[in-house]
C-alpha cells in the first residue's frame, strides 16, 4: 500500500506516534487529487450528453432521421436486414387490390391528395380566423413533401454494399407517400381547435400508420424510408411550433384513458395494412415500423408545450 494510504496516527508504542499531525501534511491534497480524476472523467463523458439534451426537438428529430439513413443505407448490415424483408410479389399484400382501385390515399392520386389536403387546411384556418396557423400548417406540408422529394431523388444515394438485385438498389429514402400523409396530418393538427385536436391527431396517426404499413407490404418502400419521412415531418412540425410557440400551447395533454384507445386504433390499422398472404414474421416488421411512426406523430402532435417567448408576435 502506498505511504499516503497509511493511517494518520500510528499505533501507540511505535516510533513517531507523537508525530501524527506532521504525518497528515499533504494527505488531504492527495485524497482530493484522487477524487478529482474520476469526477473530471465523468464530467467529460456527461458533457456531450448534456449538450445533446439541450438541442431543440426539431434538431434532435433531424439528427434521428440522419442516423436512420446512415445505419440503414450506408452499412452492409442495414442493407442486408432490409433486403431480406422483400421476398415474393407485391400482389401478396392484402391491401394490394385496394391500392389499385380507389384508395387509400396517398397510395393512389398522390398529387390530388396533396392539393386537396392543403386546400382543406387553408379553409379550416380561414373559418377559424387563424391565418397564421394556416400559413404555418401549409409550410409544414410543403417543407416535408419537398424535402422528401429532393432528398429521395437528388441528394441521398443508395450504394450497393451487398450485391443486391437490381430491384433492391433503387433509392427510396425518405418515402414520398409517407411524407404526404404525415405532413398533411400534422398540418391539420396545427389548424384544429383545442377541443378536436386530439381526435385530429389520432386520425392523422392512424392514416400515417395505414400508409406506412401499406407501402412496406407492397414493397414500394423499406422500413427506414417510412421512419425517415415521419421524422422529417415531425421535425418540420416541431420547428413551426418553436417559431410560433403559441400554436398548440392551449391543447390539453392527453389523459391515459384517451391515449389507450387511440394507440389501439393505430395498432390495428398498422397490422391490417401490413399483412401479407405469404408470410407472418415479415409483415409484423412492417406493422411494427408503421405503428412506431404513428406513435411518433401522435406523441408529437399531442404533447402539451410550455413555450418560451414567441419569436414572432401576434
Amino acid at each position: 500500500m502506498p505511504q499516503h494510504d497509511q493511517p494518520d496516527i500510528p499505533p501507540s508504542g511505535q516510533p513517531g506516534a507523537n508525530q501524527g499531525p506532521q504525518a497528515t501534511t499533504g494527505a488531504p491534497h492527495a485524497a482530493s487529487g484522487m477524487r478529482s480524476v474520476p469526477a473530471s472523467a465523468a464530467s467529460a463523458v456527461l458533457r456531450p450528453a448534456a449538450r445533446l439534451t439541450r438541442l431543440p426537438a426539431w434538431a434532435l428529430l433531424l439528427a434521428a432521421c440522419a442516423a436512420v439513413y446512415l445505419l440503414a443505407v450506408w452499412t452492409a448490415a442495414g442493407q442486408s436486414a432490409e433486403n431480406s424483408l422483400i421476398v415474393g410479389y407485391a400482389d401478396d399484400a392484402l391491401i394490394f387490390r385496394w391500392s389499385q382501385s380507389l384508395g387509400p390515399p396517398p397510395l393512389t392520386a398522390e398529387e390530388a391528395t396533396l392539393a386537396g389536403g392543403t386546400v382543406l387546411i387553408l379553409a379550416a384556418a380561414v373559418l377559424r380566423r387563424r391565418l397564421r396557423e394556416g400559413f404555418a400548417a401549409v409550410a409544414v406540408v410543403v417543407v416535408t413533401v419537398a424535402a422528401a422529394e429532393v432528398l429521395n431523388k437528388a441528394v441521398l444515394p443508395r450504394p450497393d454494399l451487398v450485391g443486391a438485385r437490381d430491384n433492391l438498389t433503387e433509392p427510396g429514402f425518405p418515402s414520398g407517400h409517407v411524407a404526404i400523409a404525415a405532413g398533411l396530418a400534422l398540418g391539420a393538427v396545427l389548424v384544429a381547435s383545442p377541443r378536436v385536436r386530439p381526435y385530429v391527431a389520432t386520425a392523422g396517426a392512424l392514416w400515417l400508420a395505414v400508409t406506412g404499413a401499406a407501402v412496406q407490404a407492397l414493397y414500394w418502400h423499406r422500413p427506414s424510408d417510412v421512419l425517415g419521412a415521419t421524422l422529417l415531418a415531425c421535425a418540420a412540425y416541431a420547428l413551426a411550433t418553436r417559431l410560433l410557440p403559441s400554436i398548440g400551447a392551449d391543447a390539453p395533454a392527453p389523459s391515459r384513458p384517451r391515449a389507450l384507445p387511440a394507440l389501439a386504433l393505430i395498432a390495428v390499422g398498422a397490422l391490417l395494412s401490413g399483412a401479407r398472404d405469404d408470410a407472418l414474421a415479415r409483415p409484423l416488421v412492417f406493422s411494427g415500423t408503421a405503428f412506431l411512426c404513428g406513435l411518433l406523430l401522435w406523441t408529437t402532435a399531442s404533447a402539451r408545450r410550455k413555450p418560451p417567448t414567441p419569436v414572432f408576435g401576434r
